[in-house]
């Protein structure tokens, strides 16, 4: 069993079916016996797959900045809900807690969550597994993006290898378990000098 960080969508605005995928990963994380760390919120995809784990008998752990708890609605039912001074520290709440992430569909704050858990195991700060859940090409643009970095010499290919990809909640539970256990692609990628400075603010 494994704490496993979702990172997910709190838009109102986006088609059911991601809600209906965030519904399916809460379930599946369940039946395998995991606690889910969350982004603390009640709505949309985050409220999804918290409600779904719970429902599964999982334990649910939701961390929220005090300057969301209105906007994205607190998830009061919770097991455990933390709340943080700001954005920062969440995120380094959820990253302390969490064995493992997975990143489903989202917007501008999931596509954070995800570059920042990336940039920090390409550097070596961690060696949890990193999986991006995309089951219709949502981050298609991104993977393109991350290959034109490569071929230019701006990524190594054993950082961009550190993300693990994924279709279904399934496979993408498969993939964490199997890199829980035997961490083939955990191997930690030792950062550059150059790398060190091109990664400071």
């Amino acid at each position: 069993m494994a704490a496993i960080c979702v990172f997910c969508s709190s838009s109102e605005r986006i088609d059911p079916s991601y809600v209906e995928l965030a519904s399916a990963v809460g379930s599946e994380l369940a039946r395998r016996g995991h606690t889910l760390i969350s982004g603390g919120g009640s709505v949309s995809c985050m409220g999804a797959v918290a409600r779904a784990a719970r429902a599964g008998g999982a334990t649910t752990v939701g961390v929220i900045p005090q300057a969301l708890i209105a906007l994205e609605v607190a998830d009061h039912d919770a097991d455990e809900l933390v709340v943080a001074a700001d954005m920062r520290s969440r995120k380094a709440e959820m990253d302390r807690r969490a064995d493992a992430f997975l990143t489903l569909p989202g917007g501008l704050g999931t596509l954070e969550e995800l570059l920042e858990i990336w940039v920090s195991r390409t550097l070596a700060m961690h060696a949890k597994p990193v999986v991006v859940l995309d089951p219709d090409g949502v981050y298609a643009p991104l993977r393109a993006q991350v290959e034109l970095l490569v071929a230019r010499g701006f990524v190594r290919v054993p950082a961009r290898d550190s993300v693990l990809w994924a279709t279904t909640p399934g496979e993408a539970l498969d993939v964490l378990e199997r890199e829980l256990t035997e961490p083939r692609h955990m191997q930690a990628v030792v950062p550059s000098a150059e790398d060190l400075l091109e990664a400071e603010p």
